[in-house]
């Protein structure tokens, strides 16, 4: 029995309040109090977590940067996440790798970020606990790597960038470079500084890590050492930590492997210990109550010393992929782990166990989402890059709570999901389609590989008739084998299912049992489909096809020559043809009368480009369009051709309408969701559609006439 006509009306209330009262919590955030509407992000929870910081005098006060410029806030030791602010106030990709609480000032903080394919980023600082940012003129546009403040003189503060060290003896108004140029002969090779420490005693002496060994200051930076003694050549020092009673005492963690000098640095020896694999420490941190015991983060997980580093022992599983570590000084054994793709692990016991610590930290990229048509409250959010810790995650609540369903999937990662008109919800991934078997009231949910490709051929068979050797074809079924490809795109919402792949076009007439299909007029690459009234469409980046015949034959579609780089192709309710492109959105309303389309026109003054998207809305018959590159979420009328445009904040992968009301997967900040905060939107506009000149032109050569737009 369908249930969503009985459910519909509580579920829209509860999801309507739950969005009002997330956007209202946000309402006060200077990043988004300029948009009309305001959309949070509501999970799932987890993802690349980088840094954290804790505020002097008020343990339990914590920062955390993430991998796309956000600053989550904290007031209960980590337990709980708030999305704070953007430290450039714009939707980006910024790593916050540093981050620090200025001592003497709590509500000023200094965040050091990069990018991680370029040279850029920056140094940026908040006067007001983390609210707003302003950039620090003198390093802008600097790839900052490590931030270190002076523990005797909350004055001083140094900045490790790629072209070297810089300093600020006024709480970072004003800064200088202390290491020597580049091109100095002297000492050319103090850049692509890692890593940073000052010691507690005196700020004028000062260590540095760089991409290709340590150095020393002792005089502020007038001049600097090598410090290498012990330590193999060549070696990336990320981390470097002095014993806050002895600070002669120095840890340093390298590509090759953790070192100490109790000499202060005059001469390293390297801790065994830790197998040699392709292991890094990214992050070392010693326990200051009990200073023999030192924590080592790595990308082979969490490494604990009790004895000065002699001796080690790993205290996480090996998948773990740890940035920082922050341990309570208010509450012993209590650790914080900032990870790639778990976001933070906490361990209550000195590390005997960890738990994930998420809620409300979403650092997800979503690139999959389907709601459930017997339950809109139900919502299923696709993820990559998270191997073990993504796959498929599920709320049934709108998003109050999510819950992990990976099993069955073996850490592949999902790039599409949907749902046929009798439930059945299938997941497209790195390597197959899988089904989800939920079990009684999704009791016990996983998934099945429904990746069987079965096809039909022919063969000869030569035969003895009357004496003669007489040749036919006899049809025959191919050996099944499995799907390995990646799946982009599906259609399930007819009797005939259909699957865009890497390696073709497949459809199933047995609801997934089995798939027909493959490469199409001899090309594969597709990453898009869709369906109308038995007419089967999929899209390459460089053109369209079309099949009446139940995908058994292929004709190419007789698209614009402007039209290029193709990302999405849908229809709306009356067989209007939209195919998303990289210069924006095109649309045909003869596609079946003209057999792939005579009338092609290009909405122009629908201000998207770069086109990730487009989605059907049964509700408001509506079209909504969403591009990678922009915050805006666009929803079109096939009918008058007039648009509205919603800020978002964040930048979108993919948008859906449940019930009304409209969530959205994005790259980098899980799923979001909408709350009406004004009756204000993008002024509405007519879209005086540009015609695009037809495929073919007339055969006298003359230029083709641009009819009038064609009316329903």
């Amino acid at each position: 029995m369908n249930r969503l006509p009985d459910l519909f009306p509580a579920a829209r209330r509860a999801i309507w309040l739950l969005c009002l009262l997330a956007a209202l919590s946000l309402a006060a955030s200077a990043q988004q109090s300029h948009a009309p509407y305001q959309w949070r992000s509501i999970g799932p929870y987890g993802g690349d977590a980088r840094a954290f910081a804790s505020v002097p005098g008020e343990p339990q006060h914590l920062y955390l940067g993430d991998t796309s410029n956000w600053i989550f806030e904290s007031l209960d030791g980590g337990a709980t996440w708030n999305r704070l602010s953007r430290i450039d106030g714009e939707i980006g990709d910024l790593i916050i790798d540093n981050i620090i609480v200025d001592s003497s000032d709590r509500q000023t903080l200094f965040a050091g970020a990069f990018r991680s394919y370029a040279t850029d980023g920056g140094l940026y600082v908040s006067h007001d606990g983390g609210r707003t940012w302003k950039v620090v003129e003198p390093l802008k546009d600097q790839s900052v790597r490590s931030l270190a403040q002076a523990p005797s003189d909350p004055s001083i503060i140094v900045a490790g960038t790629l072209e070297g060290v810089f300093r600020s003896h006024d709480r970072g108004q004003t800064w200088q470079r202390i290491s020597p140029p580049s091109d100095d002969p002297l000492s050319r090779e103090i850049h692509e500084v890692e890593s940073l420490a000052i010691d507690p005693r005196n700020p004028d002496i000062i260590y540095a890590g760089t991409w290709h060994l340590p150095w020393k200051t002792k005089d502020g930076g007038a001049h600097w050492r090598s410090i290498k003694q012990g330590v193999i050549d060549d070696s990336d020092v990320f981390s470097i930590i002095l014993d806050p009673e002895r600070p002669t005492i120095v840890y340093a963690s390298a590509c090759s492997g953790i070192y100490k000098s109790e000499n202060g640095g005059d001469l390293f020896h390297k801790i065994q210990g830790i197998p040699s694999t392709a292991r890094r420490t990214r992050v070392l941190m010693q326990d200051t109550r009990h200073r023999e015991v030192v924590y080592a983060g790595t990308t082979e997980g969490l490494y604990r010393s009790r004895d000065g580093g002699r001796e080690w022992l790993r205290i996480t599983g090996a998948d773990v992929i740890i940035n920082d570590i922050w341990l309570d000084t208010e509450h012993e054994g209590h650790i914080l782990l900032a990870t790639d793709r778990s976001g933070v692990l906490a361990s209550t016991d000195g590390g005997q166990t960890f738990a994930q610590s998420n809620e409300g930290f979403s650092a997800r990229k979503v690139e999959a989402l389907v709601a459930d048509v017997r339950d809109p409250l139900r919502i299923l959010a696709g993820v990559v890059n998270d191997k073990s810790y993504g796959g498929v995650f599920l709320t049934q609540d709108a998003g109050i709570t999510w819950t992990q369903i990976s099993d069955g999937l073996a850490g592949r990662d999902v790039f599409t999901l949907a749902q046929a008109k009798d439930g059945t919800i299938l997941a497209g991934t790195s390597h197959g389609i899988f089904a989800l078997e939920t079990g009684d009231s999704f009791s016990n949910p996983h998934w099945v590989m429904r990746s069987s490709i079965v096809n039909q051929g022919t063969r000869i068979v030569e035969e003895n008739v009357n004496g003669r050797r007489v040749s036919r074809f006899e049809n025959i079924t191919i050996p099944a084998r499995e799907m390995s490809s990646r799946v982009a795109g599906f259609d399930l919402s007819g009797e005939l299912w259909a699957v865009a792949t890497t390696e073709g076009i497949f459809t199933s007439k047995d609801q997934g049992t089995t798939w027909q299909g493959g490469l199409a007029l001899g090309s594969g690459e597709y990453h898009t489909v869709a369906s109308h009234r038995g007419e089967l469409l999929a899209a390459r980046r460089t053109g369209v096809v079309f099949s009446k015949d139940g995908g058994l034959s292929w004709t190419p579609v007789r698209l614009p020559s402007k039209v290029k780089d193709i990302r999405k192709i849908a229809f709306s309710k009356e067989g209007e043809l939209w195919v998303g492109a990289g210069d924006g959105v095109y649309f045909s309303r003869d596609f079946s009368t003209k057999n792939g389309g005579e009338n092609w026109f290009w909405l122009e003054k629908v201000p998207v480009r770069d086109v990730g998207d487009l989605a059907f809305d049964d509700k408001t018959g509506r079209m909504l369009v969403s591009s990678r590159s922009s915050q805006v979420l666009y929803s079109v009328d096939p009918a008058t051709l007039t648009f509205t445009g919603t800020p978002t904040g964040f930048r979108l992968f993919l948008a859906r309408a449940v019930g009304g009301v409209r969530f959205a997967a994005s790259l980098q900040d899980g799923v979001l969701t909408e709350a009406e905060l004004s009756h204000h939107r993008i002024k509405a506009a007519p879209l005086t559609a540009e015609k695009v000149f037809p495929a073919k032109t007339p055969a006298d050569g003359s230029e083709p006439v641009h009819p009038a737009l064609p009316q329903r």
